[in-house]
C-alpha cells in the first residue's frame, strides 16, 4: 500500500515578520465593489473565477494598505485585479499556448502606458487600463506617475518573458529567474502605488534611492518566492509541465527531488525575509519622514504576500 507523500515545507517567516497583520477595516466593500467594476468594465472572466480573484484582492489589498483611506483603497484595488485578471486571462497557460497573442495585447497596453491611442479598437483591459491611468495620474505627482507606468510596462515585459519560458521551465537559470521573478509577482507596481494613495512623496537623493530599490526589490523577490510556493501544487496539478518556479529550477540545477527543493526554497525564502527586514527597518531609521513611511509600507506589502500562503486560492486545486 502506497502512503501519502510527505507534506512540502512552507517557509517560517514570524521571526521577520511576526503576525498578526493589521488590516483595512474596508475589505468587504472593496470586495463589493471589485465585483461591480469589473462587470462595468466587462473584463472576459468566469463569474466563479472572478468572485474569487475579487476575494483574494480586497483581503490581500486591505493588508498591503491597511491605512489607505476608501477611495484610495478603491483605486488601488481596481489596478491589482486588473493585473491579476489580465495574467490569468491572457498570461499563463494561454500564452504558453501563444505567445504571439500576449504580445499583441502587451503591445496595446504598452501603447496606452506612453499616452498614445492604440490604432485598433481597444479591447476591455486596454479601455480598463486607460481609465486607470487617467485617475492615478490626478492622484499622483509627475515623479509618481512615472514610476507607477514604468514598472507597469516592466511587469508587463515579464509576463512575455515569463510566456516564452512556461512551456520548458528546464532552460532558465536560476540566476536569470531570480532577476525576472520580482516583475511577474506585481509587488513592484504595489511599492509604486503606496506613495500615491498615502499622499508622501520619496526623495530622490541617490543614496535614498539606492536603499529604497534595494528594499522594494528584496520584498519583490520574497513575494515571488513566497508565491511560488504557495502556488506550486496547484500549479503542478493543471499541467503536465512542471510550474516556471523557484522549486522546479531547484530540482533542475540542483539536481534535487521535490521535497528537498521545496525545503531549499524555503529556507531561500527565510533568508530573504531576514534581509527585507534588515533593509526596511534600516530605511526606517534614516530619519527621514517619507522614508519611514515607505518603510512601513514596504513592510505591509511583504504581509500581504505572506498572508497569501494559506489563501484557498492555493490550497485547493
Amino acid at each position: 500500500m502506497t502512503g501519502k507523500p510527505a507534506p512540502l515545507t512552507l517557509p517560517d517567516l514570524g521571526v521577520a515578520f511576526p503576525g498578526p497583520f493589521p488590516a483595512s477595516s474596508h475589505a468587504a466593500t472593496v470586495d463589493r465593489h471589485l465585483r461591480r467594476w469589473a462587470a462595468e468594465r466587462d473584463l472576459p472572466v468566469q463569474a466563479d473565477e472572478l468572485r474569487a480573484l475579487c476575494g483574494i484582492t480586497s483581503q490581500g489589498i486591505a493588508r498591503a494598505l491597511p491605512t489607505a483611506d476608501l477611495d484610495s483603497l478603491l483605486l488601488a484595488a481596481e489596478l491589482f485585479l486588473w493585473l491579476v485578471a489580465f495574467d490569468d486571462t491572457h498570461g499563463e497557460m494561454t500564452a504558453a499556448a501563444d505567445p504571439a497573442a500576449l504580445a499583441g495585447h502587451i503591445d496595446e497596453l504598452t501603447c496606452v502606458l506612453a499616452g498614445n491611442t492604440p490604432t485598433a479598437p481597444p479591447g476591455p483591459f486596454t479601455t480598463a487600463l486607460r481609465d486607470l491611468l487617467d485617475r492615478n495620474r490626478d492622484s499622483a505627482t509627475p515623479s509618481q506617475y512615472l514610476t507607477l507606468t514604468g514598472h507597469l510596462h516592466g511587469t508587463l515585459l515579464g509576463l512575455l518573458w515569463e510566456a516564452h519560458h512556461l512551456n520548458d521551465p528546464g532552460r532558465v537559470p536560476l540566476h536569470t529567474y531570480r532577476t525576472m521573478r520580482p516583475l511577474t509577482v506585481f509587488a513592484r507596481t504595489l511599492t509604486a502605488i503606496a506613495p500615491i494613495v498615502l499622499s508622501y512623496e520619496l526623495p530622490e537623493r541617490q543614496g535614498a534611492a539606492d536603499l529604497v530599490d534595494r528594499s522594494e526589490s528584496a520584498v519583490a523577490r520574497l513575494a515571488g518566492w513566497v508565491n511560488d510556493l504557495a502556488s506550486y501544487s496547484r500549479e503542478a496539478s493543471r499541467s503536465t509541465v512542471p510550474p516556471l518556479s523557484l522549486p522546479t529550477l531547484l530540482m533542475h540545477e540542483r539536481r534535487l527531488q521535490l521535497p528537498d527543493a521545496f525545503a531549499a526554497a524555503a529556507r531561500m525564502c527565510e533568508e530573504q525575509a531576514v534581509l527585507a527586514r534588515t533593509l526596511i527597518d534600516e530605511l526606517s531609521a534614516t530619519g527621514s519622514s517619507p522614508l519611514t513611511r515607505h518603510a512601513q509600507a514596504l513592510e505591509h506589502i511583504a504581509h500581504a504576500y505572506i498572508w497569501h500562503i494559506d489563501h484557498d486560492r492555493y490550497t485547493t486545486a
